[in-house]
């Protein structure tokens, strides 16, 4: 039977961090399993190719969907999470943003010590190799390489000033001193390419340390627990899909994302009893929070009509297609290597919040049902997110086949204040579309569309065409009293060497994106797992 030091399950942004980091002791053996494959696809490499990845479930993509929502229609909705090698880091929009620095002092205001905004600063620092160099804020030296949008097109100039027209600040830099405004993305997009967690952790160390094992197509079907110790995993491999186990000598780290760690944790015993017991698994440790406190970022597109052919589709329409992919391979440039979502905004649905509660992500393009949907012509659309939902749903099993999917419930839209939210977004951004500065570009509202006009139309709207923009998390969170699957130090409660290190972990959701934020807890768990102290606390001024 194959023994390592650390077995770590899921090579997604948190397992590439966590194999990086451990396997640097060549006295250490690591093993990564993930059950996708190697990340060699040019639709992976090609920040255009964004489109293909997400719209259905492929090698990379799991494709999976929600139970009936009972507030949104009784839609199931479309929920695509990675699959394979840098897991949702290789088929997401590459947007760079790490919360409010208020999320995380949240955190430690619920007893989670080491978990506040100085806190864990230091941690996406080392994380990032940011273009404009280190700087307060912003670290140079990293492995993840972060560049400024080049603002491509001036749409994303327009949408800005647009927004300052209509009242609201403008920010320089999303993930420094103010978070609050419109302003240009940062992107995890470098020479051209995708820069996703396995090419910044796990591509330039696959080949140069004997130390770690990458086990490709493999799916862990449970964690071997023995007298309340974590010792192993049993892993599923090739097409016949024939079981085999594997020793951890010191730990087994769980990095299968905010769907998969809690699926597998309940597939070993770890969990709610009466949810177990209905699938016929016999509890080895109560722990009713496992698979529960999930939270999503909903969110709803406003789209427009463009006056001139400027947008992603006239860029790449017909033959020109095949001239982008050429271009693309001959010299990493031109419209295959945009994600065209360059500008955005960190807004307020009313005044007096600490924090802005609505986020925006202009795409040069119309993008419909995930862009499964998308007619053909120019356009412009407006993401609308709601950034800290009330409404809290699950994660549990629905069978103990470990190749089937979980009930995934994310209960959309159970409170009146998220409904609220929501409304409110779409009224802001029609208003941020009528300012002058965009009516160059602007030929006609086609989503929701001028019919749509009373509060109760837009919500009907919402609950109609309403879907996920890719950020669960909270499923085995950590928290410090012992209702939580996880402590503060990422292990779970009850049994010995074993950790979750993924955004399962996150108590709550972030104020943006969700990539950078999960490859920061990798790092910090990093740390704790090799007992090494943490970073020191940086605490640089905030507007």
């Amino acid at each position: 039977m194959d023994s390592f030091d650390y077995i770590i399950v899921g090579a997604g942004s948190a397992g590439c961090v966590l194999a990086n980091r451990l396997s640097a002791d060549p006295n250490v053996k690591v093993c990564l399993i993930e059950a996708g494959k190697k990340d060699t696809s040019l639709m992976v490499k090609m920040p255009a190719g964004v489109g293909g990845l997400i719209k259905q479930p492929n090698d990379h993509n799991w494709g999976f969907f929600t139970e009936p929502q009972q507030h949104m229609e009784n839609r199931r909705l479309y929920w695509p999470r990675g699959k394979g090698w840098g897991g949702s880091s290789s088929i997401n929009g590459m947007v760079y943003i790490r919360g409010h620095a208020g999320d995380y002092d949240l955190w430690g205001q619920m007893g989670l010590k080491g978990w506040s905004y100085a806190d864990v600063l230091p941690y996406f620092r080392r994380s990032e190799s940011y273009e404009g160099g280190a700087n307060d804020f912003h670290g140079g030296k990293g492995p993840l390489n972060v560049t400024e949008s080049p603002m491509s097109s001036p749409l994303y100039q327009a949408f800005i000033d647009a927004g300052r027209e209509a009242g609201y600040p403008v920010t320089e830099d999303f993930n420094g001193a103010s978070q609050e405004g419109f302003g240009r993305y940062q992107r995890t997009i470098f020479k051209g390419g995708r820069w996703s967690a396995s090419f910044a952790y796990l591509r330039p160390i696959e080949k140069e340390r004997a130390n770690l094992t990458i086990l490709s197509t493999g799916v862990v079907t449970r964690v071997l627990i023995e007298k309340g110790k974590a010792v192993g995993v049993e892993v599923a491999e090739g097409k016949g899909r024939v079981a085999r186990q594997i020793r951890a000598d010191r730990e087994v780290i769980l990095s299968a994302g905010a769907v998969q760690s809690p699926q597998i944790l309940q597939l070993s015993g770890v969990g709610d009893p009466d949810v177990l017991k209905r699938q016929g698994i016999e509890t080895k440790v109560k722990s009713t929070g496992v698979g529960r406190n999930l939270q999503d970022h909903l969110d709803v597109t406003i789209i427009h009509d463009m006056v001139d052919p400027i947008s992603a589709y006239s860029q790449q329409k017909g033959l020109k297609k095949l001239g982008v992919g050429l271009q693309y391979l001959y010299n990493q440039t031109g419209p295959g290597a945009d994600n065209f979502l360059q500008a955005g905004a960190f807004i307020s649905s009313r005044p007096g919040l600490s924090m802005p509660d609505i986020q925006l992500h202009l795409v040069n393009a119309i993008m419909m049902d995930h862009g499964n949907a998308a007619p053909e012509k120019d356009g412009y659309t407006v993401h609308a997110c709601q950034l800290r939902p009330e409404s809290k749903g699950s994660v549990l099993l629905a069978s103990n086949d470990p190749f089937a999917h979980p009930a995934i419930d994310p209960n959309y839209l159970a409170t009146e204040e998220d409904r609220r939210v929501m409304r409110e977004s779409v009224k802001m951004v029609r208003d941020v579309t009528r300012q002058n500065a965009l009516k160059a570009f602007t030929a006609g509202e086609i989503m929701p569309g001028a019919s749509v006009k009373t509060d109760a139309e837009i919500d009907a709207f919402i609950r109609q065409k309403g879907e996920t923009i890719y950020h669960p998390v909270g499923t085995v969170s950590m928290g410090a009293t012992e209702a939580s699957p996880v402590d503060g130090e990422l292990r779970v409660r009850g049994v010995e060497g074993l950790r979750v290190v993924d955004a399962s972990v996150m108590p709550t959701l972030v104020g943006g994106n969700t990539n950078a934020p999960t490859i920061m807890v990798a790092e910090k768990a990093a740390d704790m797992i090799l007992g090494k102290p943490a970073m020191a606390r940086e605490e640089p001024a905030l507007a």
